[in-house]
């Protein structure tokens, strides 16, 4: 089972796995810098999964 990330369970046994490859590192390390910068950055991140808490992993197409 992927390790535990900001995604809904339903969500996360789907696409949790994706938390660990290296563009996710890239972006995550990307991201961080920006913040650091003190850029603007949207959606604000208590956003950025807000989808998947709104869309059920089985009621969507793969």
């Amino acid at each position: 089972m992927p390790a535990k990330t900001p995604l809904p369970d339903s969500w996360n046994a789907q696409l949790g796995a994706e938390f660990d490859a290296d563009y996710m590192h890239q972006l995550r390390a990307f991201l961080a810098a920006e913040k650091a910068a003190h850029k603007v950055i949207y959606p604000h991140s208590s956003h950025w999964f807000r989808a998947f808490e709104l869309t059920r992993c089985r009621r969507s197409r793969w």
